[in-house]
């Protein structure tokens, strides 16, 4: 099963974040089978760090949540909260799998929550927003997309998509252009700046 987390920092966590980096990075050595996406989110300036994003693949419920809550900065305090949904992996690949020969765009992760009550409006523009997204000016700057869930994988609550673009303007665009932001699916929609997370290369 495939799961959506996002951990949002609390303030002035700086310096527990730096402490516990090996310790963060060694306890996610041991999902490396399981990554689908990982990083950090950011300040606009790119310079301090604002939550952690990770879609991963495990057995089930009970093993996403062993996942986020024995995570050594969450048993540290850092996160103010915690967001933890079933997703779909609509391209079926890892982050790691994107190619871009644009090596200097900055990349984004878009949060966008559906509106209660708007999973039938979401089903019927389902075919549009697919469409939309996979048009060829969208599809090369699309690391990663795909629906969240409710729990038990019943039904739609939002979606979840990883681009790399120009600039946040360029995020921009391509979400308001969305066939489901004309339908009014979404209550809000959340654009962060973002990056590949990793353990650092050694030279």
């Amino acid at each position: 099963m495939e799961f959506f987390i996002y951990c949002r920092d609390k303030p002035d966590t700086d310096a527990i974040l730096e402490e516990l980096a090996e310790a963060h990075w060694s306890f996610m050595d041991g999902y490396a089978d399981a990554m689908i996406a990982r990083g950090p989110t950011l300040t606009p300036d790119r310079t301090r760090h604002t939550g952690s994003m990770h879609i991963i693949d495990v057995t089930d419920d009970d093993a996403a949540h062993a996942f986020a809550f024995e995570e050594p900065y969450f048993q540290a305090g850092v996160y103010a909260h915690v967001v933890i949904h079933r997703w779909v992996n609509e391209l079926g690949r890892t982050m790691w799998d994107f190619r871009s020969e644009a090596t200097d765009h900055p990349r984004f992760l878009v949060i966008a929550l559906g509106r209660p009550g708007a999973s039938s409006l979401a089903n019927s523009r389902l075919e549009d927003h697919r469409r939309y997204l996979a048009e060829g000016r969208y599809q090369e700057r699309i690391i990663q997309r795909g629906p969240l869930l409710s729990d038990g994988g019943t039904g739609w609550v939002g979606d979840v998509m990883l681009v790399e673009a120009p600039g946040r303007a360029a995020v921009e665009a391509i979400v308001s252009g969305d066939p489901y932001v004309s339908a009014g699916v979404y209550s809000s929609i959340e654009i962060h700046d973002w990056e590949f997370g990793g353990r650092p290369q050694r030279m």
